[in-house]
């Protein structure tokens, strides 16, 4: 009978040396799907549905979830759209989506469909609310428009690509929580939603600087691409001086108390430091990830004994 062979407990796949290693290229890829696939975006979308729920008194409902898996399901599917011209922009970013793209886009698509099926639980707005990213994302990134020139994707149109996707982002995060609970729209409603209206056609810019070369190529014209890193900057100091000087007249006009003014004045205020460094350090991709948190320090509204 012949004898089962004995590890050699020099073999390193065996071996405890070995641990840490397996342990370290495991972080890894957890760190590349969140980045690469836009995973942290889909948390920090759910994030702002949470303090959007504080800033305006409701009740908590699955809309940080449902805005979660929305976020996830379209910037995914764009990942694997794109992917062909995102190469000369984000060649670690299209690597990975190369190697994963049949998962991250049978992720994506299974996603968008649990996001529209809980967003049922809400009603008929909540339900069209859900439809406006995927909706949205159609206009933005498929070629649909009549040839004029190279232009054939909103995506292409100068302000006009940037302004669809914080539109778009913006009218979720903030009305998808109302739409869930039954809530009015309120005056406040309307200043939260230009605020973050505002905010994210910041987020939308920043990586514009990173990638103006190849968007020139491909004929897409964003703010860098036309003006140049330094008027981006100077254009993007006027949208967060405009978010600032609507948040002290709507806390002149009590619309807003007075934590929640300061705590969204702060938000803008380090935002406008991301904006600062356009341009003046290399890591530009670290700009862009410190930009999109930029809505996080409101989470003290949210769970003031934590912070």
């Amino acid at each position: 009978m012949a004898t089962k062979p004995q590890k050699n407990a020099n073999d390193p796949s065996v071996s405890p040396r070995a641990i840490p290693s397996r342990l370290y290229r495991l972080g890894t890829l957890l760190k590349n799907f969140m980045l690469f696939s836009s995973a942290y975006l889909a948390v920090i979308a759910a994030a702002e549905v949470v303090i959007v729920t504080e800033l305006l008194d409701l009740p908590l409902t699955p809309a940080p979830l449902v805005a979660g898996l929305l976020t996830f399901a379209v910037y995914g599917n764009d990942r694997v759209a794109d992917v062909e011209t995102d190469e000369r922009t984000t060649p670690a970013r299209t690597a990975f989506v190369r190697r994963y793209n049949r998962l991250l886009y049978a992720l994506s698509a299974a996603a968008y469909g649990l996001a529209v099926a809980l967003a049922v639980l809400g009603g008929p707005v909540a339900f069209a609310l859900a439809l406006v990213p995927g909706a949205a994302w159609l206009c933005y990134a498929q070629d649909w428009l009549p040839s004029f020139g190279r232009v054939k994707r909103l995506k292409q149109v100068f302000v006009l690509n940037s302004a669809l996707v914080a539109g778009a982002w913006a009218l979720v995060v903030v009305f998808l929580p109302l739409a869930f609970v039954g809530a009015p729209l309120t005056p406040t409603a309307g200043i939260v939603c230009l605020i973050f209206f505002l905010a994210t056609f910041v987020d939308v810019e920043i990586p514009n600087v990173r990638d103006r070369v190849g968007d020139r190529d491909i004929g897409v014209k964003t703010l860098p691409v036309v003006v140049g890193v330094r008027g981006t900057r100077y254009a993007l100091y006027g949208v967060t001086a405009l978010g600032a000087a609507v948040l002290v007249t709507a806390f002149s006009d009590g619309l807003l108390a007075l934590g929640e003014t300061v705590w969204l004045l702060v938000s803008l205020l380090y935002l406008t430091g991301v904006v600062a460094a356009l341009g003046r350090i290399d890591n530009d991709g670290l700009l862009t990830v410190a930009a999109e948190c930029s809505r996080l320090p409101l989470l003290v509204l949210v769970f003031p004994p934590l912070m």
